[in-house]
């Protein structure tokens, strides 16, 4: 498995080396530049991974944000990567507009989330919990608003944790959206329940990763979703949720898992592929759900071998649809991974720095959901715009 930018980022910090950043350090750090008053003073030592802390960037709307985590059972099916079992059960985090936001900061991830997470980018001599202590906006268990909002369901990419998608999910609580982000069960590093078992990852064991494969994981992630937007919408959250605007939006495998999804639940009204390959095939007989492809403008241009999946999706969707490419990014830069890795001081290979390519993202998935769940002009999906010259409306 390639490893991430953040597992780089990690190895340059349990190193001997500086990792302080190149620029500014992250709103609410604790690092500073270091000051020596006088040419005698000695200079501060190298910083360690146990002098890192990282953050995320703040939420861009003007409603304070809440978070709760949630343990999902679906009792109707099995999970499909664990033979023995008898239900599906799901960790999901979801953010919210919230009233206020007095208590203490939802965690990140849990601490062993963290340890199995470096562990398997094979990181030595970092804390275990040095990723469960990134920085967030969300209050723990804040009292929701009470009015009924959109909701927006997020798939990470495969292997990956549902926190690598925090800083979205943040910055779109606070414009007024619920958000749903999924631990898809055995498909990623670690899914940590309240009880304290740990399941692994264990789709990443099985060979090949062949077109049934990925058919297996659409439609398990569209059972999922719908799972979740059932437990959403008929519990004691079904106020703070409108059942007539509900999006999905995916990053990689999770994207490409979002035309499963809309093909599967008619109440999923469009659906978001972040820089995600189109392993999950759009049928012949088309998707008629808009649909919005966004990527590294590197390897998802028209044209470009790895947009060849893009293309033939792209020929079968019939209603609304865009694909757009950011100059710079590489497929990290859609998440978090890019964001926390920068803050390291890593070079991640992106061009295009991660607190941009965040705030890229950020304008972007906000506007296709203003578009198509608030019926919001949204003029930023049709032209070329100044704000984001990076940004290329290639179809």
């Amino acid at each position: 498995m390639r490893r991430t930018a953040i597992a780089a980022a990690l190895l340059v910090m349990t190193s001997t080396t500086s990792c302080a950043p190149a620029s500014a350090p992250a709103t609410g750090s604790t690092d500073r530049p270091s000051r020596n008053p006088s040419p005698d003073a000695p200079a501060e030592p190298p910083k360690t991974a146990r002098d890192v802390t990282l953050s995320l960037p703040a939420p861009t709307g003007s409603r304070p944000v809440g978070a709760a985590s949630l343990h999902l059972t679906d009792t109707s099916r099995p999970d499909p990567w664990d033979p023995a079992s008898t239900a599906r059960q799901l960790m999901v985090t979801l953010w919210y507009p919230a009233e206020k936001t007095n208590g203490p900061p939802a965690p990140y991830m849990t601490v062993k989330e963290s340890e199995l997470t470096l562990k398997d980018a094979g990181v030595t001599g970092a804390p275990p919990e040095l990723l469960a202590r990134t920085r967030t906006h969300a209050a723990a268990d804040a009292p929701p608003a009470g009015r009924a909002h959109p909701l927006a369901v997020l798939s990470p990419g495969f292997s990956k944790s549902r926190s690598s998608l925090t800083g979205l999910a943040e910055d779109l609580a606070s414009r007024g959206y619920v958000v749903a982000a999924i631990s898809h069960t055995h498909e990623n590093v670690a899914t940590v329940f309240p009880d304290g078992r740990v399941a692994t990852c264990t789709a990443c064991r099985i060979e090949p990763h062949d077109p049934a494969f990925w058919d297996k994981v659409g439609a398990t992630r569209a059972a999922d979703v719908s799972f979740v937007i059932d437990q959403l919408t008929g519990s004691r959250w079904k106020r703070l949720v409108d059942p007539a605007k509900i999006a999905m939006v995916g990053h990689s495998a999770g994207g490409a898992s979002s035309v499963a999804a809309l093909l599967k639940d008619r109440r999923i009204k469009a659906g978001m592929n972040l820089d995600g390959l189109a392993v999950v095939p759009v049928p012949a007989s088309g998707l008629g759900k808009p649909f919005l492809f966004l990527g590294a403008q590197a390897t998802r241009t028209p044209g470009t071998p790895d947009a060849a999946s893009w293309e033939a999706a792209w020929q079968r969707l019939t209603g609304w649809k865009r694909w757009l490419t950011v100059a710079g990014a590489e497929h990290a830069s859609f998440t978090d991974t890019a964001l926390l890795g920068e803050q390291a001081g890593l070079d991640s290979g992106a061009t295009l720095p991660a607190t941009r390519s965040a705030e890229i993202t950020r304008a972007y998935v906000a506007a296709f959901l203003d578009l198509h769940l608030r019926g919001l002009p949204q003029p930023l999906l049709d032209r070329a715009s100044a704000t984001y010259p990076e940004v290329k409306v290639a179809q």
